[in-house]
C-alpha cells in the first residue's frame, strides 16, 4: 500500500454499550464469535453476534475499562445500538450485569500513527479512539472509506445484511473476528461447518467501475451482471471503488 502522511477521520454512526458486573465477560463469551479472553493479551477484540441460524446480526469492537471489569462495545449507532442492547438484554436472563447505552458517540480512526487501541482487523487499518489526536491532520470520512474498501473490510450493516449474511462470505475469519477454539456461541454450528467443510460459494471483493465496464458503480443492493448473468450484488462504495458480494465462479472473469 502506498505510504502517506498520518491522518485521522471521524467515523459515521457509532454508538457504545457498556456492560458492567461480575458476569460481564462470561456473558459475552457465550454469545459472540470471538474469544473475549484475547483481552488478556490485546487491547481490543473484533467480534460479531449471530442469529441462532448463524446469520450476521451485529459486529462490534470490545475493550475493557482499565479500572474496572466493565466491557465497552464500540458498535453501530442510532437504532442499531438500541436494537443490539435489546437483544443482549434478552440473552442476559439472570446474569449479574447492567447495560449503559449511548446511541451517538465520537469514534475516530487513526491511520499511520499509534493512538488509541489497535484495530485488530488489519495491520493497515490503524487505530481507534473516542478522542481525536492533536498532532496529525483530519481527513474527510471518504479518505478512510476508500482505504477500508481497498482492504476488503466490511463496514457492519453497510456491507452485511442483518439476518441474511454469512460471516465466511464476508472475510470475517480473515479479519480476526472468529475463534474456532473458544467453545460454543450463538450460531456457531453453521459457521464452524462452513469453515471445516469449505462450503463458501461467495466472496466479498473490491470492484471498480472500470472492472465492471460501467460509468459508475451500482447502488448498494443492486445486482451485478456479467455476461448477461447475475454474478453478485453491490455493497458499499465510495467514488469509483466499492465492495461486492460475488459468486466465486464469477470472480475470475474480472480480476
Amino acid at each position: 500500500m502506498m505510504t502517506q502522511e498520518p491522518y485521522y477521520t471521524k467515523l459515521n454512526n457509532r454508538g457504545q454499550i457498556k456492560i458492567s458486573g461480575k458476569d460481564a465477560r462470561r456473558f459475552l463469551q457465550s454469545l459472540v464469535t470471538n474469544d473475549i479472553d484475547l483481552l488478556n493479551v490485546q487491547d481490543c477484540v473484533y467480534t460479531c453476534l449471530l442469529t441462532p441460524q448463524g446469520k450476521f446480526q451485529f459486529d462490534f469492537f470490545i475493550t475493557q475499562d482499565k479500572d474496572s471489569e466493565t466491557l465497552v462495545l464500540d458498535c453501530e449507532g442510532g437504532a442499531r445500538a438500541t436494537e443490539l442492547e435489546k437483544i443482549l438484554k434478552m440473552y442476559a436472563l439472570r446474569a449479574e450485569i447492567t447495560f449503559e447505552t449511548q446511541v451517538d458517540i465520537p469514534i475516530y480512526a487513526i491511520i499511520g500513527q499509534k493512538f488509541g487501541v489497535k484495530d485488530p482487523r488489519h495491520n493497515d487499518i490503524g487505530y481507534r479512539s473516542n478522542t481525536a489526536p492533536e498532532s496529525i491532520t483530519e481527513q474527510p470520512f471518504d479518505v478512510w472509506d476508500v482505504l477500508r474498501i481497498t482492504l476488503c473490510i466490511p463496514d457492519g450493516s453497510r456491507d452485511m445484511v442483518p439476518g441474511k449474511s454469512l460471516l465466511l462470505d464476508h472475510n470475517i475469519e480473515g479479519l480476526n473476528g472468529i475463534s474456532y477454539t473458544k467453545g460454543c456461541y450463538v450460531g456457531q454450528e453453521i459457521t464452524a461447518r462452513m469453515h471445516y467443510r469449505g462450503l463458501t460459494k461467495k466472496e466479498l471483493v473490491m470492484v471498480t467501475s472500470d472492472m465492471l465496464n460501467l460509468n459508475q458503480l451500482p447502488t448498494c443492493g443492486e445486482p451485478i451482471i456479467i455476461n448477461d448473468k447475475t454474478s453478485g450484488e453491490m455493497r458499499s462504495s465510495c467514488g469509483s471503488v466499492g465492495l461486492a458480494l460475488m459468486k466465486k465462479s464469477a470472480i475470475v472473469s474480472f480480476t
